[in-house]
């Protein structure tokens, strides 16, 4: 079981829980720079991927809230508009919660009012994993792992 969890409040936007403090600024991250989008997920999980396969990410983190760093020595973020909100945590603890985040996308029903252009005939997750890995130009690293 990981050490955070996450839901969808009453207005359909994700929450988490933590069983350790420590990682309430690593969920705050989460669902606010990544939020429901699944791109966005993908790129986190691959920058995460390369860090620990001793690789740079593949692309800067963009955010217009965080700045943020992934390293073989972990991942540092620092909230641009909340002092004192930063942390640092470890490679395998981004990976964890990442993939924890994926899942629960991944399972959250279809939003059936949106129109989707680009393989509306999948999954959204499916849709948003073969645009992630046409616009890279390589599979996405946890192809075969999680999806």
């Amino acid at each position: 079981m990981s050490f955070i969890s996450f839901a969808l409040d009453q207005y359909r936007l994700p929450v988490f829980e933590v069983d350790d403090l420590r990682y309430q600024p690593l969920g705050g991250w989460i669902v606010t720079d990544i939020s429901r989008d699944m791109l966005a997920c993908l790129d986190a999980l691959a920058m995460a991927d390369d860090v620990t396969n001793g690789r740079a990410p593949f692309e800067p983190w963009s955010s217009e809230n965080y700045e943020v760093s992934f390293t073989p020595d972990g991942f540092v973020f620092r909230n641009e508009w909340v002092e004192g909100d930063e942390a640092r945590y470890s490679v395998p603890e981004i990976r964890e919660a990442l993939e924890t985040y994926w899942r629960f996308l991944a399972a959250l029903p279809e939003r059936r009012q949106l129109v989707r252009e680009y393989h509306p005939e999948l999954p959204e997750w499916q849709a948003d994993l073969l645009r992630w890995e046409e616009k890279w130009g390589r599979p996405h690293p946890y192809r075969g792992r999680l999806f």
